[in-house]
């Protein structure tokens, strides 16, 4: 084949159109008709993606690299620096789930105090009253010992003993009362420790406006071994025991109870 039958293929081979096989036998690819309508594009929304990775949209949460940028040389520990609003976000996430655990044992708790006293507080009314002298029985006895002496003329007139005098409760009604007063006790105790609790988480997740990053972080810190120091978790694991020997306590009660029967 000479040179100028070769040039006179490939002219020919340009002139061809897409997808359609050459002199040569050969075929061009045409371009994807998709790539042509959805270009490669740096926006999201019409916002430019790396100004939103800089804001933190569409990165991890916990990529505080991509999040934060670094600080400033020397100004690490400044209260702007980006420990402080990282240190922030992580106490806040395991102050979340910390507090949210104890206001469900503390809620349950305090519905279940509020239950019981109001039941027990019915049967220590009543059993109550056997801790002292029935006035009413006294005075119908008095009534009777006014009529025989009226009967009698007063002949036999004697003066009886009051029925008061010499009254003192039975075994039973003491170990009962005593058992059901100090059950009501704890159950009044475990409602107004679970009220005080409640309160004090309510002040320990209490949101610091008006302030920086590190005093911020400062103030949680603070909080947080308030809350260790005074045994606030201690206290909280405390309550279900206290309830719990009140109810064993009723129990106990309620044997007695039963068996003076």
């Amino acid at each position: 084949m000479s040179s100028k039958q070769f040039a006179s293929m490939a002219d020919t081979d340009q002139g061809a159109p897409p997808n359609q096989p050459s002199a040569t036998g050969s075929r061009v690819p045409s371009p994807d008709p998709g790539a042509q309508r959805n270009p490669p594009s740096g926006t999201f929304f019409g916002l430019n993606k790396n100004q939103l990775h800089s804001w933190g949209v569409g990165v991890a949460p916990h990529d505080y690299k991509a999040r934060y940028p670094l600080d400033p040389y020397g100004q690490e520990m400044s209260d702007n620096a980006r420990i402080w609003p990282i240190y922030n976000e992580e106490a806040a996430n395991f102050d979340a789930n910390m507090v949210a655990e104890w206001r469900d044992t503390i809620d349950v708790l305090l519905v279940f105090a509020g239950l019981f006293s109001a039941v027990l507080t019915t049967f220590v009314v009543q059993t109550s009253q056997n801790m002292q002298p029935d006035y009413n029985e006294a005075s119908m006895f008095l009534l009777f010992e006014i009529l025989k002496a009226t009967a009698s003329d007063g002949s036999q007139l004697s003066i009886p003993p009051s029925p008061t005098a010499f009254f003192s409760p039975t075994p039973s009604d003491e170990w009962l009362n005593s058992l059901w007063f100090v059950s009501l006790t704890l159950s009044l105790i475990t409602a107004l420790v679970a009220v005080l609790v409640k309160q004090w988480l309510h002040q320990y997740i209490a949101v610091v406006s008006d302030s920086s990053a590190r005093d911020r972080a400062r103030i949680r810190h603070m909080r947080f071994a308030g809350l260790q120091t005074w045994q606030v978790p201690m206290i909280i694991g405390l309550l279900p025991v206290l309830l719990h020997l009140s109810l064993a306590l009723f129990f106990a009660g309620l044997t007695v109870f039963l068996f003076s029967l």
